[in-house]
């Protein structure tokens, strides 16, 4: 009988000679895919199309081979007496030299931990059949989709790809096409889906959905008593996966007359930015700290700070900060919090570089009111 150690040889040489197709193979479908960017970014989106939808087969003509592989093993008289146990399956191999369907269990075991499987050949079996899809090749045909304005395919595609985020090479990149799909949908104004997409994101804000609700009501409770800059000088918060999509659930639950839950989400927004702002700011001058001076309020001396830095005046630009201003104190306004809606909108009504929302701002300091319904734009 060969022993456990001269099975792992035997697979690690067989991974290095007998897999070689498998490996070309695999080549080609990720070179395939980089192909299909390049004409992507070229602007020769049908051949980009074509050549993403080819990424995808050759990935999964690969997995069905090594899957066609393991069951040809296993379907053997002698590997059913043995029953479902890895381990003699894999010695079973070994002795026989079945260089197929070692193939297959190193191509597995390189993707998914052998130690998952708990002995089951079974398992084993069923988990390199999963590996047949390619979400990356999903989303790259979702976004030609969008590029070409077919908003409900590239919608389908991008939910597609996030279906299989169990396979994403990067699986951090299951954040961006839940940003992906709620920015479908705020164009298909399928309102209800794009916030089902960024509340799924906020899932995984630890102080929003976790254990932070003593932490919640304390910043609302300072923000609502003490305003925006006590608030500031107090807290700080640095979740930048999740501020966008605070911002866009604050502005559509204003939009649609929700001050309440508007207030709580352009809260963490504007937490989230002026924590990576001051955060830079300190950075770039060790001994700056969120505090008024004699001439200016704490957040005009912040101010001052961002427009120093391009870096910073970017950022700002970006990630809307004014305009994250202006309605976190509209929708304070709106839900009865006078005091801290005025400190936010005397703010923005010295700073030029808000544009719009220093206008805005003092035409509400003139005649504060709550806005009409609207459509999210």
């Amino acid at each position: 009988m060969m022993s456990r150690n001269k099975f792992l040889t035997f697979l690690l040489l067989t991974f290095l000679t007998c897999s070689a197709m498998g490996a070309q193979t695999q080549r080609d479908w990720w070179y395939t895919l980089e192909r299909g960017k390049q004409l992507y970014r070229q602007g020769d989106y049908g051949s980009a199309l074509l050549v993403f939808e080819d990424a995808r087969r050759q990935r999964r003509a690969m997995f069905e081979r090594l899957e066609r592989h393991l069951i040809n093993l296993l379907s053997i008289t002698e590997v059913r007496r043995i029953g479902d146990s890895l381990d003699l399956v894999e010695r079973y191999i070994g002795e026989r030299h079945h260089a197929d369907a070692a193939d297959a269990l190193a191509e597995l075991y390189y993707r998914i931990p052998r130690d998952s499987f708990k002995n089951s050949a079974a398992a084993a079996l069923k988990a390199l059949g999963t590996l047949k899809d390619y979400p990356e090749a999903e989303y790259w045909i979702g976004e030609t989709y969008l590029v070409e304005g077919e908003l409900r395919l590239a919608q389908s595609q991008f939910q597609k790809a996030l279906d299989l985020r169990q396979l994403l090479e990067n699986p951090g990149f299951a954040v961006e096409l839940m940003y992906k799909i709620a920015a479908v949908c705020r164009t298909r104004q399928d309102y209800n889906e794009m916030e089902r997409n960024l509340l799924a994101i906020l899932s995984s804000d630890s102080l929003w959905s976790g254990g932070g609700a003593f932490e919640k009501q304390a910043l609302t409770r300072v923000l609502e008593n003490n305003g925006i800059e006590r608030s500031l000088t107090l807290y700080r918060y640095r979740d930048t996966e999740s501020e966008l999509a605070h911002r866009l659930l604050g502005l559509f639950y204003y939009y649609s007359g929700r001050h309440s839950r508007a207030q709580e989400h352009l809260m963490f927004s504007f937490l989230i930015q002026n924590t990576v702002i001051i955060e830079e700011v300190i950075r770039n001058r060790f001994d700056f700290t969120f505090a008024a001076t004699e001439t200016l309020t704490a957040m005009e001396a912040l101010a001052v700070e961002i427009n120093r830095y391009p870096l910073l005046v970017s950022y700002a630009e970006k990630n809307e900060y004014y305009k994250t201003a202006y309605y976190l104190g509209a929708s304070l306004y709106g839900n009865g919090k006078t005091a801290p809606a005025r400190e936010l909108w005397t703010f923005l009504s010295t700073q030029s570089a808000a544009g719009e929302w220093q206008a805005r701002a003092a035409g509400q300091l003139r005649s504060p009111h709550v806005e009409r319904l609207v459509e999210m734009p």
